[in-house]
């Protein structure tokens, strides 16, 4: 395997890598935007009501994604493992 190689596989799974992870991201920071908004306007400052709203986000971005992402992690490991030569 060539350094070329590699390095194209480092760069795939990276960009694999932000693409699983962004859904659950984003969907916490929006989550926590709308929250701390919230909490500004009725200047409620409970640690719990942050944390708890961002939490059940990202499970349920898990959930509604969760098969997406298995399909690209799968995708790009069989590509990874396909390209390996032993010799």
């Amino acid at each position: 395997m060539t350094q070329e190689a590699i390095r194209e596989i480092i760069s795939e799974g990276v960009f694999v890598v932000l693409k699983v992870a962004a859904p659950p991201l984003l969907m916490g920071l929006g989550v926590g935007l709308i929250v701390s908004i919230f909490q500004a306007i009725t200047s409620i400052h409970e640690q719990t009501l942050a944390f708890i709203p961002k939490i059940a986000a990202v499970f349920l971005s898990l959930i509604i994604w969760g098969n997406w992402m298995l399909t690209q992690l799968t995708d790009f490991m069989s590509k990874v493992l396909s390209t390996l030569t032993f010799q």
